[in-house]
């Protein structure tokens, strides 16, 4: 990969990170680099995980 597109991938998923979207694809990344044999969980059930986890259960709106 040149380092231009490295550098734009690493600049995109920062900001991703800052506005709350989680990195589905360097969780993929890392799940199979650590732990070949071991389940992935789907995008929406990884989404699901991390808001859950960010807002504790609670609608993110604040409201429900």
């Amino acid at each position: 990969m040149s380092d231009w597109r490295r550098r734009f991938r690493l600049l995109v998923q920062g900001a991703r990170l800052m506005v709350g979207v989680p990195d589905y694809d360097g969780y993929v990344a890392q799940r199979r680099h650590f732990n070949p044999e071991a389940p992935v969980m789907s995008r929406a059930e990884y989404v699901r995980r991390c808001g859950e986890r960010r807002f504790g259960g609670r609608s993110p709106r604040g409201c429900c």
